[in-house]
């Protein structure tokens, strides 16, 4: 379903990102702050990726819905959470990005969370309010990355990481934009088949063919986004052709590639992470972005 509140003035959104000394493995930071005239309602297209939305709004700050339900505050949005709208008024977030292997880390799982929408203080419990009340009190965005940095590095590094040979196959599934086959990813860990997908659902919670999917269709929807025509991104990121792209897009959004294109979700995210969106140019200098 495309958005149906008020277009996002993108001059009324504040958009900072950290050095790149200030990162971790497996994961990327983007601040937010907006102020709007009216209530914006924004779809959030699919990314393959656990994302942790900090509220350090002072006011209500943004709301969720997904699947009938809405949620305020700081959440957890997992793999898949399928027709998924965020808006609001005002509102300022820290997002964390998390490939699957580290959120199982810094998150102690990330099954569970495959397809859903959940608050952080169903996840963390009282060290989401530790983690809120720490980063509302900084007095910079870099003193809050630095500061989630620590917090998601004393996670990341305190807990048993998944198996080698499940974090290396997502790291091919990535690399290969979607386009690794599971039995040549099998073969390269020296396990089955059946093996490796029922260990990399077990662990990362979803398939080696979802994960391949879902890869594969962000790597088109940022082409389309780019301007590129839905016929050459269907020929770039390996698909049989143009209806086999239709269906791989409504399946993962709801709409069609035209909409997706325009989609206001991934206008900001290629401000917000720099680099990420292909045949684009990062934005040179500076860490803060209108």
């Amino acid at each position: 379903m495309p958005p149906t509140g008020a277009p996002p003035d993108w001059g009324l959104m504040d958009i900072a990102v950290p050095l790149p000394s200030a990162r971790l493995p497996g994961s990327s930071m983007a601040g937010f702050r907006y102020s709007a005239s009216a209530f914006m309602d924004i779809a959030m297209v699919a990314h393959p990726s656990v994302s942790l939305f900090i509220d350090l709004s002072e006011g209500e700050g943004p709301v969720y819905r997904t699947r009938g339900r809405s949620r305020r505050g700081s959440v957890v949005v997992g793999l898949l959470p399928g027709d998924l709208r965020t808006g609001g008024l005002t509102g300022e977030c820290l997002q964390i990005r998390l490939d699957p292997a580290a959120a199982a880390a810094v998150l102690g799982t990330a099954t569970g969370l495959t397809g859903t929408v959940v608050s952080l203080a169903d996840v963390w419990g009282r060290d989401a309010g530790r983690a809120e009340d720490r980063l509302r009190a900084a007095a910079s965005w870099d003193e809050r990355f630095t500061i989630a940095g620590e917090i998601l590095g004393r996670r990341l590094y305190a807990r048993p990481a998944v198996a080698p040979e499940v974090a290396f196959a997502w790291q091919q599934v990535c690399s290969s934009r979607g386009r690794a086959r599971v039995d040549g990813l099998a073969d390269e860990v020296g396990w089955s088949r059946k093996r490796l997908s029922a260990r990399f659902r077990a662990q990362l919670g979803i398939t080696p063919k979802r994960a391949a999917r879902l890869v594969r269709f962000d790597h088109a929807a940022r082409l389309l986004a780019a301007g590129h025509a839905a016929a050459g991104v269907a020929a770039e990121s390996g698909y049989v052709d143009q209806s086999h792209l239709h269906r791989e897009v409504k399946s993962f959004t709801g709409c069609t590639p035209t909409a997706v294109a325009v989609a206001p979700w991934l206008a900001i995210d290629d401000a917000a992470w720099p680099g990420a969106s292909p045949s684009r140019s990062p934005v040179a200098g500076g860490r803060t972005r209108p």
